[in-house]
């Protein structure tokens, strides 16, 4: 079983900067890729970036020049650093750990609220 700690949510105003953080049970060179997702109320699940384990990237649309995904491998940690951010950014950020397409995990969320 993994666990998958998030960090680093909370209110902030347009324009701002908030930075997560997602740290696995184990070691981070586990997994494929992670990356992190979001879901707005009423809303599908959605991805927002991801990184695989060779270190490549992918983001959405909504978010590219704007979001960056990282990993710190000494301290075991991915991270999210989001700028500029948007209140259509709000949602519950999820992290996600793959070691395979069908064999993932979730953390537990973390809430981002971004006000106008």
């Amino acid at each position: 079983q993994v666990q998958l700690v998030e960090s680093g949510g909370g209110l902030v105003q347009a324009g701002g900067s908030l930075r997560l953080s997602c740290t696995p049970s184990g070691s981070i060179f586990r997994f494929s890729a992670m990356g992190w997702y979001r879901q707005a109320p009423g809303k599908q699940r959605d991805l927002v970036a991801d990184i695989t384990k060779s270190g490549n990237t992918n983001y959405a649309d909504s978010v590219k020049g704007r979001f960056t995904i990282s990993r710190d491998n000494a301290k075991n940690t991915m991270y999210l650093q989001m700028n500029s951010l948007k209140p259509e950014d709000t949602a519950v950020y999820y992290c996600n750990a793959q070691f395979t397409q069908y064999n993932y995990y979730w953390g537990q969320g973390t809430q981002v609220t971004v006000s106008s």
